[in-house]
Parts: C-alpha cells; sequence; structure tokens
C-alpha cells in the first residue's frame, strides 16, 4: 500500500500545537470549518502534507467534484486533508492546522496518520474546534464551552471536564487515537442555531477563534469576521421577521441569552451535551446524520 500521508516537506516547528477542523458531523453551521480556513489564511500558513483519500472515502457518498482551470482544463478535485504549518502569532511557538472533511471508511486509521505527524512534529496539545446545534439565539455571541480528560490539561487552561455520552464523529475518534499515542488534547464548541443549521455561522467561527486565542495567548485580528458575523445577524433576522411564530421563538431565546449573560453563566459543557443528544434521538428516525456531534 502506498503511503497515505504525503509529504512535500518537514518543517521545523518551535512547541507546536496541533489545531484540527473538520468539515461534516462534527460542523453544524461550519462554524469549525469557517474558523479553521479563517486561521489558516489569517496567519498565511504553508500545506506541508495531506492525506490520500483514496482509502478513506465512499466516493459514492462524498463525491469528488470537477472544476474548469482558466475555463478550459478539466480538474478532478478529491476530499481534501491537509496539514499546514505557521507560527503562531504572540506565542512564541508553531501551529499545525489541520483542514480535513470527515472520511466515511478507516477511521481509526486515519486518526492514528493524524496522531502519528503530531507525535512526528512533537506537538505539544492538540486541540480540535467543533460547532453543534442548539438553542441559541442568532443575535448573541455563540456559546463555546471547551473540555479535556486530562486534569493537569483542565486545570492549566481552564476546560471542562468531558462527560460525554452518546454518538461521535471523527473528532472523538481522533481525541481517542491522541490518547492512545501519550499526547495531550482537548476540544473547542460553539453553539449554533438550530433554526439556520443549513447557514455557515461566522458567529461561530469568530467565538471558536476568540476562545482559541484566549487559551494559546494567540494574536488573532478578527476584523474579518466580526464583519460578516454582523452581515449574517442582518440577513437571518430579515427572514425570521417574516415568521410571527419564529420571531417569538428567537425573542424567547434572546430572553434566556441575556439573563445567562446577566448572571456570567454560559451554558455549561453539559447542558450543550444534553441539547445535542436530544436533537440527535429526534433524527435518529428521518434524517442521515449529517450535522454534527458534541464530544470531548
Amino acid at each position: 500500500m502506498p503511503d497515505e500521508i504525503v509529504y512535500e516537506s518537514r518543517p521545523e516547528l518551535e512547541r507546536p500545537v496541533l489545531i484540527a477542523a473538520f468539515r461534516g458531523w462534527n460542523d453544524g453551521g461550519q462554524g469549525a470549518s469557517l474558523a479553521g480556513a479563517y486561521l489558516a489564511r489569517a496567519w498565511a500558513a504553508r500545506e506541508f502534507a495531506t492525506i490520500d483519500p483514496e482509502n478513506f472515502y465512499d466516493f459514492q457518498a462524498t463525491r469528488p467534484m470537477v472544476s474548469l482551470v482558466d475555463g478550459e482544463t478539466r480538474r478532478i478535485d478529491w476530499p481534501e486533508n491537509s496539514f499546514l504549518y505557521a507560527p503562531l502569532p504572540g506565542a512564541g511557538r508553531d501551529a499545525i492546522i489541520m483542514l480535513g472533511v470527515e472520511p466515511n471508511l478507516r477511521w481509526r486509521t486515519f486518526s492514528q496518520l493524524i496522531a502519528d505527524v503530531a507525535v512526528a512534529h512533537r506537538v505539544e496539545l492538540v486541540l480540535t474546534l467543533g460547532s453543534l446545534l442548539a438553542d441559541v439565539p442568532h443575535t448573541r455571541s455563540a456559546p463555546v464551552t471547551g473540555s479535556a480528560t486530562d486534569p493537569s490539561l483542565i486545570a492549566e487552561l481552564g476546560l471542562q471536564l468531558s462527560r460525554y455520552e452518546g454518538p461521535t464523529g471523527i473528532v472523538g475518534v481522533l481525541h481517542d487515537a491522541c490518547s492512545r499515542a501519550g499526547l495531550k488534547s482537548a476540544s473547542l464548541w460553539a453553539a449554533v442555531p438550530h433554526y439556520v443549521s443549513l447557514t455557515p455561522s461566522p458567529r461561530a467561527a469568530k467565538s471558536l477563534v476568540d476562545r482559541l486565542a484566549d487559551l494559546l495567548g494567540a494574536d488573532i485580528d478578527t476584523a474579518e469576521l466580526e464583519e460578516a458575523a454582523e452581515s449574517y445577524t442582518r440577513q437571518v433576522s430579515e427572514a425570521v421577521a417574516t415568521d410571527e411564530e419564529t420571531s417569538a421563538y428567537v425573542q424567547e431565546l434572546e430572553r434566556r441569552a441575556d439573563e445567562l449573560a446577566d448572571e456570567e453563566n454560559l451554558p455549561s459543557g453539559d447542558a450543550l451535551a444534553a441539547e445535542l443528544t436530544r436533537y440527535l434521538r429526534e433524527r435518529e428516525n428521518g434524517d442521515d446524520g449529517d450535522d454534527v456531534a458534541r464530544e470531548q
């Protein structure tokens, strides 16, 4: 079998952290993938390795795309899982950013490949980004919870102990691979309004980027995300205003969010996990599970 990790270069990195975001089940409102792509662009990250998709995807389920180069040459674009690197601004260390697509096949092998890259580059922390659908309003900042299973990491970064039980996605399997490889890992999850689940949420992306910057002591300019979030809020508000019942529901969510903010008590990780479990159970009989799971 050919090498499934394809290296373009092998950069020398200073105390790196690995930040991973996947499109798919763990990416409600595309909050996680938007955040990961934003970080890669903001830091001018350079690709150094990819995972060959051949053995990890059912191409009838996750189809490659055809595009035209210069309007003439046809090109096949396959599901891409890329490793990029960049200095972590203001933190005196480097970052590896892994941007991927949840695979259809061989999850344990796929996750182990990512863990192998982390071990090879002496990564000190693996941090995953996720976004889930919840009862939150689109007009307020997206709540973010951070969790881990390592007690020292929880204390060091001010995270919560992960107590989630239920369906998982590639993020949960990756954390298991990290544990077996002796890598410290944690996750950040942003809540996305379930009533606009198909709309990309720059609010969730900004909340994830802000929380990540706080955890890592990094400098990240989020002005572009803030502008996109304001536009998102205006557009969704216009759509909501056309339906009286939905508008009343959003007002109730805003009232709850403001009460929590006044108490300086954002929803806990357990509360968001319970919300997700309820949501998944409601979908089991009718949908294809294409949204998001929340685990570690």
